[in-house]
């Protein structure tokens, strides 16, 4: 007995969607349904806020949030176990590697910054900047603080 092509596909394709069927439902976090925060003084310099996006959920160990900063803002210097994603959508930021120099970011920018490199980022001095930020957690842990950016560092 032969079958049409996409009869064949369909019957093939069922168990997948069997399985598809009793999966968990999927999440939304409405906008707005969860709080900002400021960021801590002992991590920023000037005034940052954070609004999370999306927090780890099991087997994933991402997480994501906006983080907006105020002209002159920025974070102190930072490193993460398993790298970052910044994507800037608002503004004009600056962002720099120990021992590199300070580079200007713009809204579409995409800022890779892998496992372990000691950076840091924030707002131009006269402009805000948004970027959301992407990082992974290894062993509980997505950041490790360190000291804060001088002005110098910064280039004001």
């Amino acid at each position: 007995m032969h079958c049409a092509a996409s009869a064949c596909a369909l019957l093939l394709a069922l168990p997948a969607f069997a399985q598809q069927a009793n999966a968990p439902d999927m999440r939304i976090a409405r906008a707005g349904s969860q709080a900002s925060s400021k960021g801590p003084a002992q991590y920023f310099t000037g005034s940052a806020r954070i609004d999370p996006l999306f927090a780890q959920q099991v087997p994933m160990n991402t997480s994501g949030a906006y983080v907006s900063f105020e002209p002159g803002a920025r974070s102190a210097w930072h490193t993460h176990p398993a790298g970052q994603v910044l994507v800037v959508t608002a503004g004009v930021g600056r962002v720099q590697r120990w021992g590199g120099p300070v580079q200007e970011v713009h809204p579409g920018d995409v800022i890779w910054t892998p496992p372990g490199v000691k950076h840091w980022h924030g707002a131009a001095p006269a402009t805000p900047v948004t970027h959301i930020a992407i990082q992974d957690s290894v062993g509980g842990k997505n950041v490790e603080w360190m000291e804060k950016v001088s002005d110098e560092q910064y280039g004001k």
